[in-house]
């Protein structure tokens, strides 16, 4: 491959290297290699995902999201809000867009702050106060698909819970096998912030914000605690995602969320950049 321009982007700590592909830059059967190499961290660029941009036929273009290993992801919040304002700085689109993703079409508003407000898929799969065992007990907790499958347990202390270690066994939990799952830990703060901490499944580690996350948290701590729209969490980067619902009986819609979309730097990938992951 020769040289790939690319933008290395930031959604509340959740950092994503960004290529428009719509001309075929990337070589398709070197693909899961370059993406785990370029991924690597003080190896190369570093990420916790890579996003290709590609030609639609229905709406301004569609993503392919991939994992730091490879894996392909439905859907990531974090990611949509980068991959939109990419494509607004970029001329590919307006402020207002529309993409498509394996959890379904994206819509998103691109602020001239690097603010960006996106509509989510409606969400499925809710249950409350489901059962789970893990090694240190029993726990009750929510679990909900925002585009991808996500598990929610309220904590005490959300600094001393071991989030590594429990969200790892969360995630790899014969209750949600095959596919496995993402592990959110919560904790109600003052004045209804709500402090969370996510294992990405696919990172397969702590990461410093997820936006399904974020948003299957506030719709399950919304619930519990009877908080109105917005909700706001405190992502371990520090940062602030705001999420905008619609409540109903059994379920939620019209989910919209909202938050930064930093721009890091704009530079291409040289062969170097890979070619310890590549393998032909």
């Amino acid at each position: 491959m020769n040289p790939v321009h690319f933008y290395k982007m930031s959604g509340c700590g959740n950092d994503f290297i960004i290529i428009d592909n719509r001309r075929s830059v990337i070589e398709e059967s070197a693909l899961t290699a370059f993406i785990v190499g370029i991924c690597r961290r003080k190896m190369s660029v570093g990420a916790d995902g890579v996003i290709l941009i590609e030609n639609s036929d229905t709406v301004d273009f569609r993503w392919r999201f991939y994992n730091s290993d490879g894996s392909v992801a439905e859907m990531c919040g974090n990611g949509a809000r980068c991959v939109a304002r990419f494509a607004y700085l970029n001329g590919i689109t307006g402020p207002e867009l529309a993409f498509e993703t394996l959890a379904g079409i994206v819509s998103a508003s691109v602020s001239e702050t690097g603010m960006v407000k996106i509509k989510m898929t409606d969400p499925v799969n809710l249950e409350h106060d489901r059962r789970i065992i893990l090694t240190s007990g029993k726990y009750a907790v929510g679990s909900v698909n925002t585009g991808v499958p996500h598990v929610v347990m309220v904590v005490e202390d959300i600094q001393r819970t071991p989030v590594k270690e429990m969200g790892r066994e969360i995630r790899f939990h014969p209750d949600f096998a095959p596919a496995g799952t993402n592990a959110n830990f919560v904790a109600l703060q003052p004045d209804n912030i709500v402090a969370i901490r996510t294992y990405e499944r696919g990172v397969e580690d702590e990461t410093l914000a997820c936006g399904t996350g974020c948003v299957a948290s506030a719709l399950i701590v919304s619930h519990k605690f009877a908080l109105p729209s917005p909700v706001t969490l405190l992502t371990r980067s520090d940062g602030y995602l705001r999420i905008f619902f619609t409540a109903h009986q059994d379920t939620f819609s019209d989910v919209y969320m909202e938050g930064d979309a930093r721009l890091i730097y704009r530079a291409e990938l040289c062969e170097e950049a890979w070619h310890d992951g590549y393998t032909g």
